[in-house]
């Protein structure tokens, strides 16, 4: 398979698997108490893993200011040291976050607020720029939106932003971005499970990079989770938003969903790659134009995931027999 695909319009390249920086941030929660990330981590183990991951030809990782209330980003600065220029780095803005407690506060998507963060997430990151970035409010007012727009497009001017993008999963938003010079992506929601048709045209219509966030369903799609499998409490699938889907009333994964991944293991598991691998597998061949960024908390699941690279995209019949088995 070609390893590496462009971001859009951009001309960036990057490997066409990224990896998301989400579950590396720690424990953080909202005002009322809420788990917003994947657990405890252990902030060596993460390096070890983003190293790992650049030795195995992953280029391009995926932040977010708000992750772990700004420890992600410090912790992929650090990770990535000397190496910065080998790699593509997008994280996001918009989410307001109290570092010190870690826990979300509130959001901001004011033109004034946008320098403010993104000056602070070049500090946490220890660089002086960023190659993607992103607006992480998903349902922002788009003529605002058209606004914010333009001002990340005075930081490309300035050289401290490459290219911008909106993180999004409705399309007509996606689309008053894209209509800004520098646009290069949309990161939407996207795996064999939970297809989106609208978004993939978009991004073919538009030249847009599709960046995949929850390329394996939140854990759903390497076979780990069960039903009735309990979850720890700093997880966010312990206590699932309504946007989550897959977990239920939280006391772990869906009997409905699990069902859907066993009957598609068969086809996910060819030529010797794990679940995982063949949920990425399915992205690829979805679009020329996907980079999923599964998350990992570990070097093993750094490798694993890496391990999808050299196995390439499913066949186009084998994405025919997927849709015919979740009737599509």
């Amino acid at each position: 398979m070609e390893t590496k695909r462009t971001l859009g319009r951009s001309g960036i390249e990057v490997s066409a698997l990224g990896f998301g920086c989400w579950a590396i941030g720690g424990e953080w929660q909202s005002t009322d108490g809420q788990p917003l990330g994947w657990g405890k981590v252990d902030d060596e183990e993460s390096i070890r893993a983003i190293r790992r991951a650049l030795d195995l030809g992953v280029t391009f990782f995926d932040t977010a200011d708000t992750y772990g209330a700004g420890h992600s980003e410090r912790v992929l600065g650090r990770a990535l040291g000397k190496r910065r220029g080998d790699v593509v780095v997008a994280t996001k803005w918009g989410n307001v976050f109290d570092e010190e407690s870690r826990t979300l506060t509130g959001a901001d998507d004011s033109v004034q607020y946008v320098r403010r963060a993104l000056t602070a997430s070049l500090k946490r990151l220890d660089t002086d720029y960023v190659d993607l970035y992103q607006l992480h409010l998903s349902d922002a007012d788009p003529e605002r939106a058209a606004e914010l727009r333009d001002v990340c497009e005075e930081f490309v001017r300035e050289g401290i932003v490459r290219a911008y993008a909106w993180s999004t999963d409705d399309p007509s938003r996606a689309a008053v971005f894209a209509q800004g010079e520098h646009c290069a992506a949309v990161q939407h929601m996207a795996n064999v499970l939970q297809d989106a048709p609208e978004m993939f045209a978009l991004c073919a219509e538009l030249e847009l990079a599709s960046i995949n966030r929850s390329p394996l369903a939140m854990g759903l799609l390497t076979g780990k989770r069960r039903t009735g499998q309990a979850l720890e409490a700093g997880d966010i699938r312990s206590r699932p938003p309504q946007w989550l889907q897959g977990f239920g009333d939280g006391s772990g994964a869906d009997p409905e969903w699990v069902g859907r991944v066993d009957a598609l293991k068969d086809i996910l598991t060819s030529g010797g790659r794990t679940l995982g691998q063949g949920a990425l597998a399915w992205l690829w061949a979805r679009s020329p134009r996907t980079v999923p960024i599964p998350g990992f908390r570990s070097v093993a699941q750094a490798e694993q995931n890496a391990g999808a690279m050299a196995k390439g995209p499913l066949s186009a019949e084998q994405v025919a027999e997927v849709d015919r088995i979740l009737g599509r």
